[in-house]
């Protein structure tokens, strides 16, 4: 997994190789729709991914040969397309997205849109609906200090027009940045090898 991380999201040839695949997850859509890069362990050589349908409960979990990824395009680069969609997208997400990508720029972290409203930039799929979620992912490496802190609270309270789902990636796993916020003390981080409830998320778990 040292060229995959989770969240991304890949294209290959041969696609994946799973014979028990559902019905919905046909030739035509498993050529158009990308397959998402999932938290957990493998053998060397296999990464572990999730396919997503059209609907919120099409959703299935197997594995592809590394070798056989074709393209990668991972959330950073889709933030890119985060002020200016491609046209023919249109929801509130997408509006919510192009209000706060200002604020998760001046951060200065590695960012980017994941789940559905990724999942439509990259690949031009209709999967949004108009309560769709927005799921962001940012990349920060260490404890925020007083001022990210704040400029974290901004970017949250920024969302209000529809459920916000901001992860936050520490290295070593991800974790909800609402679940910090709410000062409980431990947070579930989500890692390789399983979820883990911890005080440290920055640290190795």
């Amino acid at each position: 997994m040292d060229a995959w991380r989770a969240h991304d999201l890949l294209w290959g040839s041969g696609l994946p190789d799973d014979a028990s695949l559902p019905a919905w997850a046909d030739a035509a859509w498993l050529q158009a729709a990308p397959l998402v890069v999932r938290r957990a362990s493998s053998a060397p050589g296999r990464i572990p991914v999730g396919l997503r349908g059209r609907l919120r409960s099409e959703r299935h979990a197997c594995e592809v040969e590394s070798s056989a990824v074709l393209r990668r395009v991972t959330p950073e680069m889709l933030a890119r397309l985060a002020h200016t969609p491609p046209s023919g997208f249109d929801c509130t997400a997408l509006d919510a997205l192009r209000l706060v990508a200002p604020l998760l720029d001046a951060t200065g972290w590695a960012w980017g849109p994941t789940g559905g409203v990724g999942f439509a930039l990259a690949s031009g799929l209709p999967v949004l609906r108009a309560d769709s979620d927005l799921d962001l992912l940012l990349r920060i490496a260490a404890p925020p200090d007083a001022a990210q802190a704040d400029a974290l609270r901004a970017i949250a309270a920024t969302v209000t027009a529809c459920r916000l789902d901001l992860q936050i990636d520490t290295g070593h796993g991800g974790f909800a940045y609402a679940e910090w916020a709410a000062g409980r003390g431990r947070v579930l981080l989500k890692t390789d090898h399983g979820p883990v409830l911890t005080a440290t998320p920055w640290e190795q778990a």
